[in-house]
C-alpha cells in the first residue's frame, strides 16, 4: 500500500479484486457452509454461518481470522465456531476466513479486506472483525484501512503489524490478552492499547495462556455482548 515519491499510494482496492465466491466443501467436523474466494491474487477458503433471512441493507456481520498458521480454529478449541453459531440467533452472520499465505501480513490483510468486500456486496452494513495472535495485528491494520469496518477485536495480539492502532478510531477497539501468555507477553496488548485512541478497551485475564482456553467462558460472554452492541452503534466511518 506504498508508492514511489510523487505517485498516489495504492489502496487495498487497487491491490486485491474479489472476482467471485463459490461454494466449497466444509472441513470435516466443522459447522456452517464452505466458501471459496476467487481473487486476482489467488484463492482462499471461508466458512459462513448465515443468520436467518436475507442480509438486506444494513444487515449485521462479523469476520473472524486466526493466527500465523491460518485455518479456522481461532484461540481456544471451538470458540469461533461456537460464537458464530450463537450469534446467528441474534441475527448476526459470521464469516470465518483462512489465508492464502499465512504469516504474510500484507497478503493476510488483503484477504480480510476481500472478505469485508464480500459482506458489503451481500448488503451487510459495516462489520466487526476479530483476530487472534498474528490475526490480532491483521484486524487492526484492516480496521484502520476500511470504512466498512466499525469494530475491531484483537485477541492475544502481537505488536508487529499493529502500529496502525492509533488510526482505528472512531471505530471501537477491544484488546484482550492472558496475563500468563508465554508466547506473546500481555505487554503487547498494553502497548497496542497505548497506541490506540478512544473508544478503546483493554481486558486482561489472570492465569490465561496464549489460546485463552483458561478464560474461555468469560471471553465468549464478553464477545457475545460486545459484538452485537458494537454493530448496533451509529458511527461515521471514513477511509484512512
Amino acid at each position: 500500500m506504498s508508492a514511489a515519491p510523487g505517485q498516489k499510494p495504492e489502496s487495498a482496492a487497487d491491490l486485491i479484486k474479489l472476482l467471485r465466491v463459490s461454494d466449497a466443501p466444509l472441513p470435516d467436523g466443522d459447522t456452517g457452509a464452505g466458501l471459496k474466494f476467487h481473487t486476482n491474487r489467488g484463492e482462499f477458503r471461508g466458512i459462513v454461518h448465515r443468520a436467518g433471512g436475507a442480509a438486506g441493507d444494513g444487515g449485521r456481520a462479523v469476520i473472524w481470522v486466526c493466527g500465523a498458521r491460518g485455518g479456522f480454529g481461532g484461540p481456544g478449541p471451538g470458540t469461533y465456531a461456537r460464537l458464530s453459531e450463537q450469534l446467528t440467533q441474534q441475527g448476526i452472520t459470521s464469516l470465518r476466513l483462512d489465508y492464502r499465505f499465512p504469516n504474510d501480513l500484507l497478503e493476510c490483510v488483503l484477504d480480510l479486506l476481500a472478505g469485508v468486500e464480500y459482506c458489503q456486496e451481500k448488503g451487510y452494513g459495516p462489520v466487526v472483525v476479530v483476530g487472534h495472535s498474528f490475526g490480532g495485528a491483521v484486524v487492526i491494520a484492516a480496521g484502520a484501512t476500511s470504512p466498512h469496518i466499525k469494530g475491531v477485536v484483537s485477541l492475544s495480539p502481537q505488536t508487529y503489524g499493529a502500529g496502525m492502532a492509533g488510526q482505528v478510531a472512531p471505530r471501537k477497539l477491544l484488546v484482550v490478552h492472558g496475563k500468563a501468555d508465554t508466547r506473546l507477553p500481555f505487554s503487547c496488548a498494553q502497548q497496542i492499547y497505548q497506541w490506540a485512541q478512544e473508544p478503546k478497551e483493554l481486558v486482561l485475564y489472570d492465569g490465561a495462556e496464549h489460546r485463552l482456553e483458561e478464560c474461555r467462558d468469560e471471553l465468549e460472554t464478553l464477545l457475545s455482548a460486545w459484538i452485537p452492541a458494537t454493530l448496533a452503534e451509529e458511527i461515521t466511518l471514513t477511509a484512512a
